[in-house]
C-alpha cells in the first residue's frame, strides 16, 4: 500500500516553531492534506511526541515519536524511534549533552509543553537549539542502540546540513537514508555526491509553521501496512 508521510515536523516546543503548531493542530492539519503517517521532530527533544502521539491515535493518524537532533558539528540530523519509551530515553541522554544555557523568548520564541488536548503544561527553561555532544561518528550508533533510526536532515540547504557543514557524507557515519528538502535538486547532488547513490532518499517539509506543512505531491512510500515497525523497515532498506 501507498502512504503519504512527513517525518519532520516541529511542534511549539521548538523555539523557532509556531504557537499554532500544537498536537491537535498538527494531526488534523496532516489529516486534512491526506497523510497517513508523521512524525514530531522537535530540536533535541521529543518532550511533546507523546501528545501528538495520542492526538493522532484518535483520528487515525501514524505518529512517530522522534527528534531533530543538533551534533556537536551543528549538523541536523532526524532522529526516528518505535515507541515513546525509546523517545525519552533518548531524549533525556541528549539533554544531559547539552549546554546549559538558559533559553531567551524574546530572541528565540518560546519552549512550550503540551498535551494532547492542547493545554498548556509547562515550559522548557533550557534552550533546545544548541549543539550536543553527539558527534555524526557516533550518532548513528547512539541512536540504534535507544532502538530508533537516524538521517541526514535537509542536506540540499546551506546551513545545519551534513553537505553544507562538512561537506560530505562519510560512508563510515553508516547512513542508510537521507532528507532532500526539494527532490529537483536530487540528480545533482547525486552527481556532486556518488555515495547519496546508495542511500535511500525521502523529502519531508521541516515545517515550522502550519501553513508550511505541504501537500504530500512526492511523498509517499510503498509499505506492506501502516505500521511505524513497517516504515522502519522501508527507511532501513
Amino acid at each position: 500500500m501507498k502512504i503519504a508521510y512527513d517525518f519532520h515536523i516541529h511542534s511549539c516546543l521548538s523555539p523557532c516553531g509556531d504557537g499554532d503548531m500544537t498536537p491537535q493542530n498538527i494531526v488534523n492539519m496532516a489529516k486534512i492534506m491526506g497523510y497517513d503517517a508523521i512524525a514530531l521532530t522537535d530540536h533535541n527533544t521529543s518532550g511533546n511526541c507523546e501528545a501528538v502521539m495520542k492526538a493522532g491515535k484518535e483520528i487515525g493518524l501514524t505518529v512517530i515519536p522522534g527528534m531533530e537532533l543538533c551534533t556537536t558539528e551543528e549538523v541536523h540530523i532526524v532522529c526516528l524511534f518505535p515507541d515513546i519509551e525509546n523517545a525519552k530515553n533518548f531524549s533525556d541522554y541528549v539533554y544531559s549533552t547539552l549546554p546549559p544555557v538558559k533559553n531567551k523568548p524574546q530572541i528565540f520564541g518560546e519552549q512550550i509543553y503540551m498535551n494532547e488536548n492542547d493545554e498548556i503544561t509547562g515550559t522548557e527553561e533550557k534552550l533546545l537549539i544548541t549543539a550536543s555532544g553527539i558527534s555524526c561518528a557516533k550518532v548513528v550508533s547512539i541512536v540504534t542502540e535507544h532502538g530508533g533510526i537516524c538521517y541526514p536532515a535537509h542536506i540540499d540547504r546551506s546551513s545545519f546540513s551534513i553537505l553544507s557543514n562538512l561537506g560530505m557524507i562519510d560512508e563510515s557515519f553508516g547512513f542508510n537514508c537521507a532528507e532532500i528538502y526539494d527532490l529537483s535538486k536530487e540528480t545533482e547532488l547525486k552527481e556532486k555526491h556518488p555515495y547519496l547513490k546508495e542511500l535511500k532518499i525521502i523529502s519531508d517539509s521541516d515545517a515550522h509553521y502550519l501553513e508550511k506543512m505541504r501537500l504530500p505531491d512526492n511523498c509517499y512510500i510503498d509499505i506492506a501496512k501502516n505500521t511505524i515497525e513497517e516504515i522502519f523497515n522501508h527507511l532501513n532498506k
